[in-house]
């Protein structure tokens, strides 16, 4: 099954789930990028294909409008998404923002997608620890230490093919849904058999206190 057919199936799924559930529209796929870097390659691609297959990605330059609180906004979609890719680029770390972004990830237990473009991990590293404050460095190292220790995609945009990197990104996103998918699924028939069982036992509680409510009224009667 191509990775057109997949995601097709994906969206299925999320329809029939959808259908007994108030509509929303959070985002899919957030896009953490540094844009002096990537905006106008490998993120814009991105964006374009995850939306040519009926995606929900978000990336800041098509998602937010004038009026748009940044950090509102931005955190929401993070908090409402199923998945972030994150693209490391040369002057990721120079920006605050993207390193909140993947602060902000690592903590709402996302599962990410580290896409190190033209950088290696090891040279990840927040670079300005004077204008930051202790806790947010605190926050972006850790951050950074995970993404480290996360198996991820390289790219060398001088030898690499921007298609192929999108493509096969793509194809990552595609089974990493599918997973969360699955797991919200799985979560849901526990939650539901918990319920479930929980409500069994406190009938069967009910029916064997009966007699002894009763027999309790027939003690108290006689005084």
């Amino acid at each position: 099954m191509n990775h057109s057919s997949r995601a097709m199936s994906l969206i299925q799924r999320q329809v029939l789930n959808q259908r007994s559930r108030p509509i929303r529209t959070p985002c899919d796929v957030f896009i953490n990028h540094r844009g002096i870097d990537t905006k106008r390659t490998v993120a814009s691609l991105l964006y374009d294909h995850l939306s040519r297959l009926n995606l929900r990605p978000f990336l800041d330059s098509k998602n937010m409008k004038p009026g748009d609180k940044l950090f509102e906004k931005i955190d929401g979609a993070i908090r409402d998404c199923k998945v972030g890719v994150t693209v490391f680029s040369p002057r990721y770390c120079e920006s605050y923002f993207c390193l909140h972004e993947l602060a902000l990830l690592m903590e709402s237990r996302k599962k990410i997608i580290p896409l190190f473009c033209d950088i290696k991990p090891s040279e990840l590293r927040v670079l300005d620890t004077r204008s930051v404050p202790e806790m947010a460095v605190k926050r972006f190292n850790a951050a950074l230490e995970e993404a480290k220790f996360t198996v991820g995609v390289t790219f060398d945009s001088v030898k690499g093919n921007w298609s192929d990197v999108v493509t096969s990104v793509s194809d990552i996103v595609i089974d990493s849904l599918m997973e969360v998918q699955e797991e919200e699924q799985l979560r849901r028939r526990s939650t539901l058999m918990e319920v479930q069982e929980e409500e069994q036992l406190r009938r069967r509680g009910t029916r064997i206190s009966f007699p002894n409510v009763a027999r309790a009224s027939q003690i108290v009667g006689r005084y």
